[in-house]
């Protein structure tokens, strides 16, 4: 990967303008033009989609689309290629600005906020891929993370180092000679650093061995005990959904499910059409 950063102090986003590939599709494959409804949102979210509609260029990928995060809570985003997943957690850090709808954080709309001014805020994101600095070490990683920050890093690193011991471990290597699950634990160590209340995860079991990908899991749990609310996208979507409270179920650019994880794991529908049968 090339070790470049923007100003929110995390790996740079490498997606051109026709954005995700995963997350695109044509103008016919969303939503109708339909009267918008309005839905109610509880008093503890600490952040909202309303009646988003976003893109790439011209290319639209969100239609209609309204959810929300708790404070204490895990939330998986599951679906098809293509549906929009992704497209939600960069509508979401500033990356691409709603075209229509709002994105709210405690109440405040950032939608199209710059995503340096979105971190400052409490909102983390740890991208796929390209979320660490592969010729710098962990100590450094972690300390880029926090490069928005005007304190001393020292008592947030050492409780990351706390958290997480492997990478106490191993805080003068070079992140390079991680395996794929250490660099998802430095990633999401990384994102903490700004000590955010919402956490933004983009697919944090890709690419990895079924046992490393549970213990990467139970990292995104270890983060969520940490205060910390999680919006995740998984494309494991039952293992995503065994750990989380609940989850959207994304197609063609909108929410088609919504419930508790396990009431999504339990229904007919939603196992034969998204999980495989």
């Amino acid at each position: 990967m090339s070790d470049t950063t923007d100003a929110t102090g995390g790996a740079s986003d490498t997606t051109d303008a026709t954005g995700d590939a995963s997350d695109t599709t044509d103008a016919t494959g969303g939503a109708s033009e339909a009267a918008r409804e309005q839905v109610d949102v509880p008093d503890d979210a600490v952040l909202e989609l309303e009646n988003v509609d976003s893109g790439y260029g011209e290319v639209q990928v969100l239609y209609d689309l309204t959810m929300h995060l708790r404070g204490d809570e895990i939330i998986c985003l599951i679906g098809p290629n293509g549906a929009g997943k992704s497209t939600v957690l960069k509508t979401a850090f500033g990356m691409l600005t709603p075209w229509t709808g709002s994105v709210r954080y405690h109440g405040e709309d950032i939608g199209g906020m710059a995503p340096e001014d979105i971190v400052r805020k409490g909102v983390g994101y740890v991208p796929q891929t390209e979320n660490v600095f592969s010729s710098l070490t962990i100590d450094e990683n972690l300390r880029m993370g926090g490069t928005a920050r005007d304190d001393d890093l020292g008592p947030i690193l050492e409780q990351l180092y706390e958290r997480f011991p492997l990478l106490q471990d191993k805080r003068r290597e070079k992140a390079r000679n991680l395996s794929g699950g250490q660099r998802q634990v430095l990633a999401l160590a990384r994102a903490l650093v700004m000590k955010p209340d919402v956490l933004l995860i983009d697919e944090p079991s890709a690419g990895l061995a079924p046992n490393t990908a549970d213990e990467v899991f139970a990292d995104v749990q270890t983060v969520n005990d940490m205060d910390t609310a999680i919006m995740m996208v998984e494309q494991n979507a039952v293992k995503g959904l065994e750990i989380s409270d609940r989850g959207y179920v994304l197609d063609q650019g909108t929410v088609r499910f919504e419930d508790q994880a396990d009431d999504l794991l339990d229904n007919d529908e939603v196992v034969d059409l998204y999980l495989g049968g």
